[in-house]
């Protein structure tokens, strides 16, 4: 599979799967991909060996200053290797209603430079093949807007968290931690 580092070290695959789900013949965890908000795609096969934080935002929700928290780990802990994806839904109808909306939204009122995936359901049959995977093979299934799932080198999960969970100073932040060594 040919792939490149697109703006942001966003990793952009060329010539993938058409399911969004990619297997590692290894046994390890599946690989994904998303749509990019800023197009293109996102592959989570380019970030193995890396800790990765995966959340369901969204703009108009009152969890939405949480985005402060999350670029603050990026920025913190991203030169160690952490990624974090912001995968903005409406499933609980507090989206706008556009992925260019979100992404002004979140330039804006944030200054975010996380990888950013367009407006992707995260619950249900209709959900993301990722969160399907979380749903069906891990019995996580978010509860809300900024549920967060922290997935380890080897693309497992290693913790989920709720809404109310905040990224910086506490479980999550310490799970990161001990991701990276």
């Amino acid at each position: 599979m040919a792939m490149r580092i697109g703006r942001r070290g966003i990793v952009v695959g060329l010539g993938l799967l058409a399911a969004g789900m990619g297997h590692a013949g290894d046994g390890a965890a599946p690989t994904f991909r998303f749509a990019a908000i800023e197009g293109g795609e996102i592959d989570t096969a380019g970030w193995r060996g890396r800790p990765v934080l995966v959340v369901n935002t969204a703009s108009l929700c009152g969890f939405t200053p949480q985005f402060d928290g999350l670029q603050a780990l990026q920025d913190r802990y991203g030169a160690a290797g952490l990624v974090v994806l912001a995968v903005p839904s409406d499933d609980f109808r507090q989206e706008l209603s556009d992925a260019s909306a979100v992404k002004e939204f979140c330039a804006v009122n944030f200054d975010l430079t996380l990888p950013m995936t367009t407006i992707t359901p995260v619950l249900g049959r209709g959900a993301h093949p990722f969160y399907r995977w979380m749903a069906d093979d891990h019995g996580f299934v978010p509860g809300w807007n900024f549920n967060k799932v922290l997935l380890g080198p080897d693309g497992q999960p290693v913790g989920t968290w709720g809404s109310a969970a905040r990224p910086l100073g506490g479980a999550i932040e310490a799970a990161i931690k001990a991701q990276l060594g």
